[in-house]
């Protein structure tokens, strides 16, 4: 499976979902501030990179993890990385697109917003990884959804494929 968590920056949520998804990000309740800014991709794409697919590791079942900024319209994103992957020779029904946007509160808006739009990256990095901070529990339980998704996918079991936008 291809696992591929997005948000709309791709800068934010969706990186920390795909450290927690590899066990990369990890706290007993929370993680530190300091490992969420040091995690792959965290604060980095910027919307030049809104479509590309950023890979950051396998999990422990040999599913591939990626991150992806999709913009405010989804579905174009989605069906173009299908597509691509179909033209690549892969089987588009072997990807999971996971939305952590439901793990966004207002501290990664405003954070995403002074860093990324703004350009004041140091004041804007740090709201946006108090922010992942706080949303934490919620990412921890999308990763968990996904991680059963990718399991039941391994045993022929029911795995949902689209990508809702909430």
């Amino acid at each position: 499976m291809l696992v591929i968590y997005a948000c709309y920056g791709g800068a934010h949520t969706s990186p920390a979902a795909a450290a927690i998804h590899l066990g990369r990000l990890k706290g007993d309740p929370l993680p530190s501030l300091q490992d969420i800014l040091k995690v792959q991709y965290f604060d980095v794409p910027t919307s030049g990179d809104r479509g590309r697919v950023f890979p950051v590791g396998t999990d422990e079942l040999g599913n591939q993890v990626y991150v992806l900024g999709r913009g405010s319209h989804p579905q174009p994103i989605v069906e173009a990385v299908k597509s691509g992957y179909m033209l690549a020779g892969g089987d588009p029904r072997q990807i999971i697109f996971v939305n952590t946007l439901r793990g966004v509160n207002w501290q990664v808006r405003l954070g995403g917003f002074l860093s990324r739009r703004l350009g004041l990256v140091s004041l804007g990095r740090l709201i946006a990884a108090a922010g992942v901070r706080r949303a934490y529990p919620k990412l921890l339980q999308i990763v968990s959804e996904t991680k059963a998704q990718c399991a039941a996918a391994g045993t022929g079991g029911p795995v949902s494929f689209s990508f809702h936008q909430e």
